[in-house]
């Protein structure tokens, strides 16, 4: 991915190169061109790497990170300053094995350039030895005009696409600088396949065994599904649940045999042994599954091994075909507190209940769901983890990820190569091929002279024993096809590499304190030498120096699911808001805090509670010579239980500009402006745009709004809408602030104390009562306070469904972080100050 940029202006400016790549990529190489010389990145140690990065960070510099922007991609991105009158070249490279999917592969690019480009074009071109069976493309901002820009050719091997609109045909409108390129660029192809051992490909002692059969039986499968119906999975979860469920089970074929596992912390089954899918017993299942409402606390480990019971009893008595596939599918939304709670032992019970006669597929609902702990239990045995994003086409997620291990082709599938004649090789052992799926397996060869290659594939199949058998020349490729070296040349050591790295990170996750070790540095040295940018590894880019700008550093990291999903937003603010957790008398809730402090310079934050009734007004920010004025009334639960504790949030917002005369009330019904006397009410179900010479503000139809005030801060507050059949939960507003840095050294208030910095430091940490959460020496503004580490939701980039911050939380009110004790901050009325 190349991007240039002139500065054409007569004084230096920043340049930013922005792009996001898939999450299974490795980025390979990052190159800054300016002015005929090259800075090149560097692929290091993550340890080592980090050090380099907190050195720039302590002496000012900046540095940036990759991190993640969406379900599939995670974004890279780079500032430079550069000279007046002078250029710049990015060129990002990454590799990535593309998987194979519902028949089909597909290359997704994302296009984000946000302005118009001089010269904007999209090339792939596709070699596929076996032949193209077909090619398509689709885009998401494709619109009638730019459709036919998109030329493709398509021969029996080979294809070419290419995208290039000119600088008039990317505009919005003839007189708009906006760009209409925005969106997802697809290529999706599959290739020709036959019901041989499938397809090799030998370059310079290297092979890659491509494996995807066509035209086989699909297995019979007995599948069980263990669904969590704990307190939290109340409302959308539950919906979509039920939602998923419904289609999955009307999708079973009728020799498929199925069960129904439901679990809090108590463990049901629909019926206590698996049952064949007759049109009649689906629909008493579904009956059953609509009938399922949210209650208790979690137990995942009974909830298992109750499943793995019943298909192992189904096993051994005979009600299962002997030629069938077995797989349980765990689907949660939270961490284990009931029953067994040592998530170590749940794994080892399960595995050894398991025995390797079924595969464990685990989806996590959500962003709080402990995915590493599933994600380490699926690849024990034989599956996977896979994250279902808790938004609108949840449903879509969980029915798109049946369908994947919907029609099981083959089990016990084994690749065998002459052990003579090869060496290093990937895996190849795999428990289930499923349908429109593929096997890849690489390896090395010990004689790159070698005249054939043996190859045997043995599997079971729905009549009997699968088996093909064959020899491959063992020419080279790059002999063959000497014009296509561009897409050979090593290509195949790279992808041995890449594959075999994936691998050890996964067999790390599950193998022993000495395994993790030597495997780790296995990984480690694979990743430094084909400079691949891995969990392991982090890319040094020193940016050049500039008579403004001392040197930077940026550290290109690749994140896991799990960091993905817990790493701190990127943009400096401070932010105060009410937690979106529904209280019930039946399971237990986190006391997520209130308040977070992000300290950007710290790459850390800070977070507390305030307790105290319904009905209280805090002042958030006061600050006397900006006169800006913030404060905050809270809400309580709609009803509760006599003697149960009353969880409070932020249910209205006064804000006041004194400077400029403005007044605003923000209310979870509606948002009254006064400005100078002149009033105006507007409404979060309509998208507004107010704009005056001293404020604008933006309602948006994700129910947020902005208020930035001229000169002066900004701000922003998020409706949270609940469900509304719920008995004890409203609807809550949280209230965040950007440019913070318009403050005066006066600025104080509950958040607003924070505005002009605060250090901490971090003494020691140790085991608290729960090992994920543990605790820790603090001292800040002079006291030592005993904090616990945690988790928040920021919502300032999704609205709905919020990202995960770490943070360390102060007890008792925020006592030694906030000035005096937080009554200090209570007044009498919205608009007082104090």
């Amino acid at each position: 991915m190349t991007s240039t940029a002139l500065n054409k202006a007569n004084i230096s400016q920043e340049v930013s190169f922005e792009v996001e790549l898939p999450k299974t990529a490795f980025i390979t190489n990052f190159s800054m061109e300016i002015e005929g010389k090259t800075y090149v990145g560097e692929v290091k140690e993550k340890e080592k790497a980090k050090k380099q990065y907190e050195k720039a960070v302590s002496s000012g510099q900046t540095a940036g990170l990759v991190r993640a922007s969406g379900r599939k991609m995670e974004k890279f991105s780079v500032s430079v300053n550069i000279a007046a009158n002078s250029n710049i070249t990015f060129t990002l490279t990454y590799e990535e094995l593309l998987q194979r999917r519902f028949g089909k592969y597909e290359i997704m690019i994302r296009v984000k350039p946000t302005d118009l480009v001089q010269h904007f074009e999209i090339v792939a071109d596709v070699y596929e030895p076996q032949g193209i069976e077909f090619l398509d493309t689709s885009s998401t901002f494709l619109t009638n005009e730019l459709l036919p820009l998109v030329d493709k050719t398509v021969t029996e091997k080979k294809a070419h696409v290419s995208f290039s609109p000119t600088l008039d045909q990317q505009r919005k409108c003839p007189d708009c600088d906006g760009s209409l390129i925005d969106g997802d660029f697809f290529i999706t192809y599959d290739v020709k396949r036959d019901q041989g051992f499938g397809d090799i490909q030998i370059v310079n002692g290297y092979f890659v065994h491509f494996f995807a059969p066509a035209d086989l039986p699909r297995l019979p499968k007995n599948v069980v599904f263990v669904i969590d119906r704990s307190g939290s999975m109340h409302g959308n979860k539950m919906k979509q649940t039920h939602e998923a469920l419904l289609a999955i089970l009307s999708d079973l074929h009728e020799e498929d045999h199925f069960g129904l596992v439901i679990f809090d912390d108590d463990i049901n089954a629909w019926q206590p042994s698996l049952t064949k899918a007759t049109e009649e017993n689906v629909e008493k299942a579904k009956q059953y599954v609509r009938e399922v409402t949210p209650r208790g606390m979690t137990d995942i480990n009974g909830g298992l091994l109750h499943g793995i019971k019943m298909l192992n009893i189904a096993k051994i008595h005979k009600i299962v075909p002997e030629n069938s596939a077995s797989m349980i599918i765990l689907l949660t939304d939270g961490a284990p507190n009931r029953g067994v709670s040592h998530i170590p032992t749940i794994q080892e019970n399960v595995r050894s209940a398991i025995g390797g006669q079924m595969s464990l597929f685990c989806l996590g609902f959500g962003d709080d769901v402990d995915y590493p702990f599933l994600d380490v239990m699926g690849k024990q045995n034989d599956g996977l983890a896979r994250r279902i994003y808790e938004a609108s086409d949840a449903t879509l997620q969980l029915q798109g990820f049946y369908d994947e291990v919907a029609s099981p082709l083959l089990t016990e599938v084994h690749f065998h190569y002459p052990e003579n004649r090869v060496n290093a090789l990937t895996n190849s052992y795999f428990k289930q091929l499923f349908n429109g799926s593929e096997i890849v397996v690489a390896g090395r060869l010990n004689d790159i002279e070698m005249n054939d290659f043996p190859i045997e594939v043995s599997a079971q199949g729905v009549q009997n024993d699968f088996l093909v058998k064959g020899q491959v020349p063992a020419q080279q490729r790059d002999t063959v096809f000497p014009d296509h070296e561009y897409i050979f040349g090593d290509f195949t050591e790279r992808l041995w590499a890449y594959l075999t790295i994936q691998q050890l990170l996964d067999k790390k996750d599950k193998g022993s304190s000495e395994e993790k070790v030597n495997i780790t540095a296995e990984a480690l040295e694979l990743s430094l030498r084909y400079n691949f940018v891995t969990p392991l590894t982090s890319m040094v880019v020193t940016k050049p120096q500039t008579e403004e700008k001392p040197e930077d550093t940026l550290i290109a990291d690749k994140l896991t699911e799990d960091q993905r999903h817990r790493i701190l937003p990127p943009l400096p603010s401070y932010y105060a808001y009410q937690t979106g957790y529904v209280p019930s008398p039946t399971y237990l809730v986190d006391g997520d805090p209130h308040f977070i402090v992000e300290l950007p310079d710290q790459n850390d934050a800070l977070c507390f509670n305030i307790d105290e009734k319904p009905g209280t007004i805090f002042n958030l920010v006061k600050d006397p010579l900006t006169g800006i004025v913030v404060n905050g009334q809270t809400i309580g639960d709609k009803k509760v239980d006599p003697g149960t504790k009353v969880n409070t949030y932020f249910g209205s917002f006064g804000i006041i500009h004194e400077k400029f005369g403005i007044r605003l009330i923000v209310t979870t019904q509606k948002i009254l402006v006064s400005d100078h006397g002149k009033q105006a009410k507007l409404f979060w179900s309509v998208n507004t745009s107010v704009k005056g010479p001293n404020m604008d503000l933006q309602v948006s139809k994700d129910h947020s709004l902005t208020v930035s005030l001229r000169n002066s801060v900004k701000f922003v507050i998020i409706l949270h809408k609940v469900w509304k059949k719920h008995p004890y939960h409203q609807d809550y507003l949280g209230f965040y602030t950007l440019d913070s840095h318009q403050f005066s050294q006066s600025v104080h208030g509950l958040i607003g104390q924070f505005f002009n910095g605060v250090k901490f430091e971090v003494s020691e940490v140790f085991s608290g009562q729960d090992a994920s959460k543990p605790d820790a020496v603090m001292f800040v503004k002079g006291h030592r306070l005993v904090v616990t580490r945690g988790w928040q939701k920021d919502f300032r980039q999704d609205v709905k469904n919020g990202e995960n911050v770490p943070c360390w939380f102060i007890h008792n009110n925020g006592t030694g972080l906030i000035d005096g004790v937080h009554t200090d901050y209570i007044v009498s009325g919205i608009f007082k100050t104090m």
